[in-house]
């Protein structure tokens, strides 16, 4: 498929995806928020404040040491954080968390938007998201963290 935009198309592409945890609200706000928590699914290192305008740091190596500032947060419903030093297929993009009770459970509407092309870059970032979603899932629900290395 090829990645140029044609006049039907959109100026920019997002990856959405949505998957049902087993857990409370305020437990999926935790694990997608805090620091502490976010390096036991996501980046090797991480630092920040889950406040708006709050600047985050995700290091994953030394090379891809990443920032992000909060640019939306209710707390135990959205979390969302516009990249503002990154790769530069990223730079211009957010990501966020949409939080739903459903039944004591939490639905997770994640989305990634703002991507200026749907690049390779692009479709490797939807796998791995989906990938790390299921780590997330995992960690909240059973508490399993998986080794940073083996994470896609």
């Amino acid at each position: 498929m090829d990645s140029k935009k044609t006049q039907d198309e959109p100026a920019n592409f997002g990856i959405y995806h949505d998957l049902l945890i087993n857990a409370p609200l305020q437990k999926v706000f935790q694990a997608i928020s805090a620091p502490e928590h976010l390096i036991n699914w996501w980046p090797q290192k991480c630092s920040g404040t889950p406040e708006l305008g709050k600047e985050y740091n995700f290091q994953f190596t030394e090379k891809y040491d990443w920032y992000g500032r909060v640019s939306r947060i209710l707390p135990d419903q959205s979390f969302h954080v516009r990249m503002t030093k990154s790769d530069e297929d990223w730079n211009s993009t957010a990501f966020g968390f949409e939080l739903e009770e459903q039944n004591e459970n939490t639905v997770v509407h994640f989305t990634h938007l703002d991507w200026s092309e749907r690049n390779a870059h692009f479709r490797i970032a939807s796998f791995c998201w989906a990938m790390l979603l299921k780590g997330l899932k995992d960690y909240v629900e059973k508490g399993i963290i998986v080794p940073f290395e083996n994470r896609s």
